[in-house]
């Protein structure tokens, strides 16, 4: 061993040259994977640049074949026209109700669900914990017509009802478990100190839980955002009333605004830019928060 030893040290440039490669193999491993990521990036991206494009297109240059990226002439124009061509402020209104509402269901009853799943001891937790769990293994095309009988013989048709009331009780399962495995990587230590100063579950809860949660709740109010925001499915079942209508809804009337056979697709494309827009603004202002209450909620089971 000492005769290895010796002959390795009198040969520095030989360490040297190992180290050498093994950076150098690394650096080559990194800059694929960067490729890798910027070519998928490309490719997702391709899609919304072609909308954004489009939009600033005369509709004949919508799909011109080859794909003009930048247009020519810009037509800012579409976008005024897409927004007053439809009643678009009553469709922004509409949503932004229903977004608004769920918004306040989910973040408190979610987040009181999970804490109770968190911190509480009941008899049979951890089971209804995996009963709620497995609700999301149900697609929601299986309870769509049992929800709509029910609904409609409720008199909450053509109303906002089915889309709000029902997201007051729990929140969603998913939501329930962000809170959750994010409560349960809190110190226990917290929650005896304030049992000892007299504070009942309820004000651990609002004043010791919920100022230290902030990025799991951003997290859920990206995710209920998009999802009212997005929904279509639900208001074409529940929404008749034009005047009702939510932008997703405004969007699909587009098709048929021309008439049988004819769709102003530059104007379709300049609306989707715009309800699109809220959405990205709102991920890049709080990406920070919603990775961190992602990464949180699974550091613990």
């Amino acid at each position: 061993m000492a005769t290895e030893f010796t002959s390795i040290s009198t040969k520095p440039s030989q360490l040297h040259h190992v180290r050498k490669s093994v950076l150098n193999g690394e650096v080559i491993a990194r800059l694929v994977l960067v490729a890798v990521l910027i070519l998928g990036a490309v490719v997702m991206f391709l899609p919304f640049a072609f909308l954004i494009s489009s939009s600033l297109k005369v509709e004949t240059q919508v799909f011109q074949v080859p794909v003009q990226w930048i247009p020519n002439p810009v037509r800012w124009l579409n976008y005024v026209d897409a927004m007053t061509q439809k009643p678009f402020l009553q469709y922004f209104t509409n949503t932004m109700v229903i977004v608004l509402l769920n918004q306040v269901a989910v973040l408190v009853t979610s987040s009181l669900c999970g804490y109770g799943f968190a911190r509480i001891e009941f008899p049979g937790r951890n089971f209804w914990f995996g009963v709620a769990l497995a609700t999301m293994m149900l697609p929601y095309y299986v309870t769509m017509v049992p929800q709509f009988i029910l609904f409609s013989r409720l008199g909450w048709m053509d109303s906002f009802l089915p889309l709000t009331v029902p997201i007051f009780f729990g929140g969603g399962a998913f939501n329930v478990f962000l809170f959750r495995q994010f409560f349960k990587t809190l110190p226990e230590d917290l929650s005896d100190a304030a049992r000892i100063d007299g504070c009942s579950e309820f004000e651990i809860y609002w004043r010791i839980f919920i100022p230290l949660s902030t990025s799991v709740f951003i997290t859920v109010s990206i995710f209920t955002f998009m999802a009212s925001w997005n929904d279509f499915i639900g208001p074409l079942l529940y929404i008749n009333s034009p005047d009702k209508f939510t932008i997703a809804l405004g969007l699909a009337t587009y098709r048929s605004m021309m008439g049988v056979g004819r769709t102003r697709w530059d104007l379709l494309m300049a609306a989707s830019v715009a309800m699109t827009a809220p959405i990205v603004i709102l991920f890049f202002i709080l990406q920070r928060y919603f990775i961190k209450g992602v990464v949180m909620s699974g550091i613990k089971g």
